[in-house]
């Protein structure tokens, strides 16, 4: 089968690699309907997460068809159309029991790694790094699905593919962002970040009762997105200075939310980019942290940040004192998707979700690579381009 490796920093290509097989009785495999672009496989592509071997398939977010079933599996059938949680999840550990998925103890089969790296492991995730299990990605042909019964979910008759596909990260990603932070009827909220993750953080938050949501970027055609689509306020960060725009926007006292969903190479136009990127480069630190700065700045006396945005190891200049002086909650977490997801589909089947805005581009698998080139450097307007193996 074809599939999309990773051969080096910044290096990509397209390989015929040997077909999936089951290799547990709760395994399935799903043909590839539809995957996407990710803002965190370019952490990947561009060396900053580690453990990253050539020839390793990328890839996350992704719906299939179920081609094959072990005998463990109860829930699906060949035939199914179905959508796929990034992270893995075993359903039976106590991390999994209390829904914290991203957090299994047995899905990651790497778990040295990731212990040296955060003093725990984490779960595995599809095309993520052998430091998050090793598992391959879902830019393929054909994607092994572990354990499918708690990761794979049934998609409902009038949801399309492309809308249904972004319910594998982006959506509960956004989704659980304003959850944990505790969004609540009457709330302000500001979003660093109008990609995908950042319009459903956005979403969410409205739908769980926020009184105004004002979004931040830098990208004309993501900021229009995100008024038309979502109903956010937008702020244009090289328009006017954030911090003041969002004091006056709320009568001084500042937002009661603040949700940073860029991540590692987040930019900026002050000085303090300069100043981080030339660290990251020279690998002194692994992340550039500039938007969750700017939020923890910007947030009220009392308030809550989230951190949704993906990040690697280590920053520098991070505002401890503000945290503490300001009295503030800060708060982070992967993505557990199988806690939303179900709940996210039935919102889309009511019309309440809508996510095939966030599609600006689909290309064949064969073209993935050029893909992920107009994805990193934000050209033709993509917000997210759709892969499609070839029919």
């Amino acid at each position: 089968m074809k599939a999309l490796c990773w051969e080096g920093v910044n290096k990509l290509s397209v390989e015929n690699v040997p077909d999936p097989e089951l290799h547990n009785d709760q395994d399935m495999i799903v043909r590839l309907i539809a995957g996407t672009t990710c803002g965190s496989d370019l952490h990947l592509i561009g060396g900053y997460i580690p453990a990253m071997r050539a020839g390793d398939i990328i890839g996350h977010e992704f719906l299939g068809e179920v081609v094959e079933t072990g005998p463990g599996v109860r829930k699906h059938a060949v035939g199914d159309r179905v959508v796929v949680c990034s992270f893995v999840g075993c359903g039976r550990c106590w991390y999994c029991a209390n829904d914290l998925w991203s957090l299994c103890d047995n899905t990651n089969t790497n778990p040295g790694i990731a212990q040296a790296m955060f003093g725990y492991e984490t779960a595995g995730i599809f095309g993520y790094s052998h430091a998050m299990g090793g598992l391959r990605g879902s830019h393929a042909e054909y994607v092994r699905v572990p354990f499918a019964d708690y990761g794979a979910f049934p998609v409902p008759e009038g949801i399309d593919d492309t809308s249904a596909l972004f319910c594998s990260d982006s959506v509960p990603t956004g989704w659980m962002g304003a959850d944990l932070a505790g969004v609540k009827p009457g709330d302000v909220v500001a979003v660093w970040g109008c990609g995908a993750v950042g319009q459903m953080a956005a979403r969410a938050a409205l739908l769980l009762g926020a009184e105004r949501v004002i979004s931040i970027d830098r990208i004309p055609e993501r900021l229009a997105m995100t008024e038309r689509y979502i109903g956010s306020e937008t702020i244009d960060y090289t328009a006017v200075d954030v911090a003041a725009e969002l004091r006056e926007r709320t009568g001084g006292r500042g937002p009661d939310v603040c949700i940073e969903a860029v991540g590692m190479e987040a930019h900026s136009d002050g000085p303090a980019r300069l100043y981080d990127q030339a660290k990251q480069q020279l690998r002194l630190q692994t992340d550039r942290p500039t938007a969750v700065r700017q939020a923890i700045h910007a947030c009220r006396k009392g308030g809550t940040v989230f951190i949704l945005g993906v990040f690697a190891g280590a920053v520098d200049k991070f505002p401890l004192g503000a945290v503490i002086n300001k009295g503030l909650t800060v708060r982070g977490a992967q993505m557990h998707g199988q806690r939303y997801i179900p709940m996210l589909l039935e919102r889309m089947a009511a019309g309440q979700l809508k996510t095939a805005h966030l599609a600006t581009h689909t290309v064949p698998l064969e073209r993935a690579p050029q893909a992920y080139d107009m994805f990193k450097h934000k050209t033709d307007g993509c917000v997210r381009a759709v892969i499609r193996p070839a029919p």
